[in-house]
């Protein structure tokens, strides 16, 4: 199947010769082309240029008409935990008294509230619960996501998860990630210990969901009050044994070290960093590990903000993602994180639309197929509706500008 979009005022963050990811001042770049075309070709990117160049003598395929539209590579959201049961704002009346994140979890609310919500509804329940969420985040134009597990805790319920998260890679549309993160927190019954559950996690987990294909990376939740740079030392290395590349939870509550264990086990990713220094800034800028922002938490939590502008400054890569969870970032909307990346952290138009896409594409992995117009990527774009450059995708924060929605080169 062929289809061409044509006439489309500004085609955003096309390449030529793709990279693998856009780092410090080349940030602030975009490469876009105005009245502009794409050609798709199945579910790949095939061409793309100027109207004035096309010739279309020899197409035979469906055609769009964008005419004072645009075209974006669809958002890859590589930090989420959107498979969980039912909700969590009975804590939040809690925040709002100002009872802080880690308080919350002590008291057995948290990431041990999801899990006994999640132990006692089926497979089945979760499955369709998640998948009204993925078609919820497909709407918002992400066209990738990275899913985590940790809401389980258990072996049979971290496997329950996982096992959910291989449904919806074979029955939607949308590109998928799925990471083990047995080590979210500690369950109640390991309360003092907790190496103990690290043996769990060693010794029964990865091996399970390792043997059932169930798991691209493995992630640790390395961070005060819940797992010690030595523990996730320990889980990462058991992890890289069994072929699971780390992303790590990171530096969100303090300094934790947990972002030089990430790039010490060459982390793809460290997610979080509101808690990021000179050495820390140092040790990224040695390494292959993509420094991710996930706003929205800090936002909901009302924590402070990562130092983006000094990462930036210091030459790093910047991603976005949205950590969708029902405790701490009740949201999957990439735009929204986008806006926060400007309002908040004070980034440029163009740096939140790199985080988004070509930097979030990397830090899932994907960045081969997957975060630019490309040809030879794969055709995961969206149309916006009418809109009078691309800086108002940030600016207008609460407007739905997404007119059409393309994924594997299909019109969604």
């Amino acid at each position: 199947m062929s289809l061409l979009i044509k006439n489309i005022k500004c085609l955003v963050n096309t390449e030529k010769n793709p990279v693998k990811w856009v780092a410090g001042k080349d940030m602030q770049k975009l490469n876009t082309i105005e009245d502009a075309y794409l050609i798709i070709e199945g579910e790949k990117i095939a061409d793309f240029g100027k109207m004035s160049d096309l010739n279309l003598t020899d197409f035979n395929g469906d055609q769009v008409n964008a005419s004072g539209k645009m075209v974006f590579p669809s958002f890859c959201d590589s930090h989420t935990h959107l498979v969980y049961a039912g909700s969590r704002e009975i804590e939040y009346g809690d925040k709002i008294r100002g009872l802080s994140y880690e308080e919350i979890a002590k008291r057995g609310g948290g990431i041990l509230n999801s899990a006994k919500l999640l132990h006692s509804t089926s497979e089945d329940s979760l499955y369709e619960q998640a998948l009204h969420r993925i078609n919820e985040i497909i709407g918002f134009g992400t066209g990738a996501v990275e899913i985590k597990s940790g809401y389980g805790l258990t072996v049979e319920d971290e496997l329950k998860m996982l096992q959910v998260i291989k449904r919806l890679k074979e029955t939607t549309p949308i590109t998928i990630k799925s990471t083990f993160l047995g080590a979210h927190a500690v369950p109640a019954e390991y309360k003092n210990k907790q190496d103990a559950y690290v043996d769990l996690v060693i010794n029964e987990m990865i091996p399970q969901v390792t043997a059932e294909d169930l798991a691209d990376y493995i992630d640790v939740f390395c961070d005060k009050g819940f797992f010690t740079v030595e523990q996730t030392d320990r889980i990462l290395m058991a992890g890289l044994k069994y072929g699971l590349r780390p992303k790590i939870h990171a530096n969100e509550l303090d300094f934790s070290g947990g972002i030089q264990v990430g790039v010490k086990y060459n982390a793809l990713s460290v997610d979080h960093l509101e808690f990021t220094g000179d050495d820390e800034i140092k040790e990224l800028l040695d390494s292959e590990t993509m420094p991710t922002l996930l706003p929205g938490a800090a936002f909901f939590l009302g924590m402070i903000d990562p130092p983006v502008r000094k990462m930036i400054n210091a030459g790093l890569p910047i991603a976005l993602a949205t950590d969708y969870n029902p405790g701490s970032s009740p949201s999957g909307n990439m735009k929204f994180i986008m806006s926060l990346g400007t309002i908040k952290l004070r980034m440029l138009p163009e740096e939140v639309i790199n985080a988004s896409t070509i930097n979030g594409a990397y830090a899932m992995g994907i960045n081969e197929t997957h975060g630019s117009i490309a040809k030879g990527k794969i055709a995961n774009v969206f149309i916006t509706k009418e809109i009078p450059t691309y800086d108002f995708m940030p600016y207008a924060y609460t407007s739905n500008l997404i007119d059409q929605i393309i994924l594997n080169g299909k019109i969604i």
